[in-house]
């Protein structure tokens, strides 16, 4: 038998690699993987670089390892078969049933078979997940996350919550003041095999794709930064609970033009390849909460983002796929704006948030939800094409992580956890970062030359979507301010708002 490792798998502390100590290692570096999307060079890197360095770690240890790289899977895999006939895989489970399926029927073509256990980069199994949450269709984040610290006793005493309350949410929306300045972020210099894994893809894949609007090297990449090993994941972790996790919490929302990583940990990429377990990051950040070295909110908030919506992102995509892919229940139907590529637009937060893109693959979570995806919801963007762009853009994406934050959380798209859209104007904006005082766009505008497209584009949306969210019982207080709008003032919103994305379209906003 042989352990295969896919790129996203990358764990040698639990899991097959653990499991079976002595037995061959398979990866299949397939460069049809970076094909299928337009991916931020710096994602390719990361995957490609983590890879190969684990396959040297591994064979520095003495394990047989067959590394092949290839065009595609299948000639990987069938290479592979051809020197070891009708060998079996081991492999950890994918994320859905027909990814599973789709796995099982390109290895048999390819002349073997292969074994699927357990995924043990995650706390909560398939089977606890679908125990508790039953047939119903709707899943409800909060209580799922209070079970998990129930099962797991994080940050719980004697059966409640520490502090005695589940959330500290209160204490963590507040903006930094004037002079504040946030914690270096950590960067790892890129080593020798990192600059050739690079060099291939900026060699491989410079103006590459043909597909509009993804055409030519839309990326505008700063020097590689992120672990692509497990020590190098470790020390990030170290830094983050020693430099940044005490002011994680209240600044967590935030967004400042000059700090692109505020407090935020930073643990994605490796937490989604598998260099750190949710485990030991959790624990971790607990156990400074214990030593007197972060507060209760910080940690309770970084808790609740791993333990809580990590997990739960992962069993909602298991669930709904392959419909929630596609889902669009709100009908949304514009063209995602070539903007989201270039960052060419006057709007100073959407310029410097794409902007951020483009240079590193990574935004923080608000900055995902309340300024592109917001965006995006008010515009009218068919959700796949948003989720297109986040999986294409972003170095810790991948298509569980994207697919119920971006179609869902962020479009409001099937309404399976999320129970209303997360829209807003510029008032949410201003209130939250400081790019309003430097925009050209007037925040309190909603209409006439230099309003904020946000103003327009959020009563618009309440306007058009009114026979979908009047009846929710979320968006009373809202629908009462839009029934204070006289005909004419809607009438004028509308306009502006066909203005918004004509100017759009055009790449003059």
């Amino acid at each position: 038998m042989t352990v295969w490792v896919r790129g996203d798998q990358l764990t040698r502390r639990r899991g097959p690699l653990a499991d079976r100590p002595g037995e061959r290692v398979l990866f299949v570096e397939a460069a049809s993987f970076a094909e299928k999307l337009p991916y931020h060079p710096h994602k390719l890197t990361l995957v490609f670089s983590a890879m190969r360095h684990l396959r040297d770690d591994l064979r520095q240890a003495g394990r047989p390892v067959d590394y092949r790289r290839v065009e595609t899977f299948e000639a990987g895999l069938r290479d592979h078969f051809t020197a070891h006939p009708e060998d079996t895989l081991v492999a950890q489970r994918p994320q859905t049933d027909g990814a599973r399926q789709r796995i099982e029927g390109i290895v048999a073509d390819a002349g073997g078979s292969v074994e699927f256990v357990p995924d043990e980069r995650f706390l909560c199994s398939p089977e606890r997940f679908d125990e508790w949450a039953g047939d119903d269709g709707t899943y409800r984040h909060e209580e799922f996350y209070r079970m998990l610290r129930r099962e797991t006793g994080y940050l719980m005493a004697d059966g409640d919550p520490v502090g005695g309350e589940w959330n500290y949410d209160d204490q963590n929306r507040e903006t930094p003041p004037d002079d504040w300045e946030a914690p270096e972020a950590p960067a790892f210099e890129p080593d020798e095999t990192t600059r050739e894994v690079a060099a291939w893809v900026a060699e491989r894949f410079d103006g590459g794709y043909d597909e509009p609007p993804f055409g030519g090297d839309w990326a505008d990449p700063e020097t590689f930064r992120w672990p692509v090993t497990r020590k190098e994941a470790v020390e990030a972790l170290d830094h983050f609970v020693t430099h940044r996790l005490a002011e994680f919490g209240p600044y967590q929302d935030a967004m400042l033009g000059d700090e692109w990583a505020l407090a935020h940990s930073l643990l994605s990429t490796s937490l989604n390849l598998g260099l750190l377990g949710p485990s030991e990051v959790i624990e971790r950040a607990i156990a400074a909460y214990e030593d007197g070295d972060a507060p209760l909110n910080s940690v309770e908030g970084f808790v609740r983002q791993v333990l809580g919506w990590r997990e739960f992102m992962r069993h909602v995509y298991r669930r709904e796929m392959p419909e929630l892919a596609t889902a669009n229940q709100l009908g949304a139907n514009e063209d995602l704006p070539e903007l989201y590529w270039t960052g060419e637009t006057e709007m100073a937060c959407l310029s410097d948030v794409v902007d951020g893109v483009r240079k590193r693959g990574y935004s923080h979570h608000i900055e995902r939800l309340m300024i592109l995806s917001n965006f995006a919801l008010l515009y009218g963007v068919e959700p796949a094409q948003l989720n297109r762009w986040f999986h294409a853009g972003y170095v810790d994406a991948f298509h569980w992580v994207t697919t119920p934050n971006v179609v869902e959380m962020g479009s409001y798209g099937a309404g399976v956890f999320a129970t209303k859209p997360y829209a807003a104007s510029a008032n949410y904006v201003d209130g939250m970062s400081d790019y309003c005082s430097g925009c050209p766009y007037y925040k309190t505008k909603t209409t006439g030359d230099g309003a904020c497209p946000f103003n327009a584009l959020y009563w618009d949306f309440l306007d058009r979507n009114e026979d979908q969210l009047r009846s929710n019982h979320r968006m009373g207080l809202v629908y009462g301010h839009v029934d204070d709008k006289s005909e004419g003032e809607l009438d004028d919103i509308r306009e502006r708002a066909d203005e918004v994305r004509a100017m759009a379209r055009e790449g003059s906003l």
